[in-house]
């Protein structure tokens, strides 16, 4: 009998500084967001209350990384002018050997769920380039709804929302 692999989520710390750099370079993570240009020592060493980032690990291997933003919150004002208790999310595997496996799943659900564990949040955004048609397909899996056809900076996404009522609808 094989042992069930446990997917956990902590939160990302400067001790992770050189593996998220090394991810940020792998192809697959580069082609899903090519504007990305993250300045990981700084953003490790400090935790505003708008945002989480945090790093998944399969038995203690860490394979990804999440990030969870307030949108009205956020300094960048990246999302514009957004209602409150909304969250946004920036989600990847880190080493290409990891994807589909059904580990971006497990990731998701528990940052749904960590997201919605604040009762006055409503809905979850994400913005997936246009191009990237197995993340898009990925989010509509999981319940995200098209919105709208947006640019961020030089990149053409769509942008995605998960309400609250249809993520609790779907796990009736």
């Amino acid at each position: 009998m094989t042992k069930k692999k446990q997917i956990t989520l902590r939160i990302a710390t400067i001790e992770d500084l050189e593996l998220l750099r090394y991810w940020d370079k792998q192809q697959h993570v580069v082609d899903s967001d090519p504007d990305e240009d993250w300045d990981w020592e700084y953003e490790l060493q400090r935790f505003p209350d708008w945002r989480e980032q945090l790093i998944a690990e399969i038995d203690g291997r860490p394979i990804g990384c999440i990030q969870i933003i307030d949108p009205a919150k956020e300094e960048s004002h990246y999302w514009g002018s957004v209602p409150e208790n909304l969250r946004a999310l920036d989600i990847w595997i880190g080493e290409k050997d990891d994807l589909g496996k059904g580990y971006g799943t497990i990731m998701m659900q528990l940052t749904v769920e960590r997201c919605f564990r604040n009762d006055k949040v409503i809905a979850i955004l994400i913005d997936p380039l246009e191009s990237n048609k197995e993340a898009i397909r990925f989010y509509q899996k999981m319940g995200f709804r098209f919105v709208e056809k947006r640019s961020f900076g030089d990149s053409k996404c769509l942008v995605y929302k998960l309400d609250r009522r249809d993520w609790f609808d779907r796990k009736v």
